[in-house]
């Protein structure tokens, strides 16, 4: 049996699968879109200077945001990677125009190895995983639907 307390979803090292993928990756907005919204509510001026126009020093914080969220996403990206039995060196499709989008709907749309494989055994996807990966998924298609109907309606 495999003992799956000492693995830390924050590091590369590890599978994800589909769920834990969606679940990882919605939990990190989450947690940079509060920050974000956060730190713009107790400090209005920090990114953008309202009497200047110019961008605020919290403009530093932000990027440094930014980076962290990209960062988790690279984690993430290869740890699902790794449960194709793919190297994490693919993930850098992400920074390719229009190979992302494709690396982006194969991580979230094919099934992974059921046995081990290169990179361990498969990780077992937690209950509050698997909740919040449906709740994305939802949020997802909302924001498509949404999003058509603005369309729809903008050209009305």
């Amino acid at each position: 049996m495999n003992n799956y307390s000492n693995d830390s979803a924050l590091s590369a090292a590890g599978r994800f699968g589909r769920f834990s993928y969606l679940a990882w990756n919605c939990l990190i907005a989450i947690v940079a879109m509060l920050i974000g919204v956060g730190l713009a509510a107790m400090f209005p001026n920090l990114l953008i200077n309202m009497e200047t126009g110019n961008f605020g020093s919290g403009a530093l914080i932000f990027g440094i945001l930014y980076l962290a969220v990209l960062y988790f996403t690279f984690i993430f990206a290869i740890r699902r990677l790794h449960d194709r039995n793919h190297s994490g060196w693919l993930s850098l499709l992400f920074l390719v125009p229009l190979a992302n989008i494709l690396i982006g709907l194969y991580l979230v749309f094919a099934p992974g190895d059921a046995q081990s494989n290169s990179y361990g055994a498969p990780r077992p996807t937690a209950g509050w995983e698997s909740v919040l990966a449906w709740i994305y998924i939802i949020l997802i298609i909302l924001a498509i639907v949404g999003g058509g109907f603005a369309a729809i309606s903008l050209n009305q």
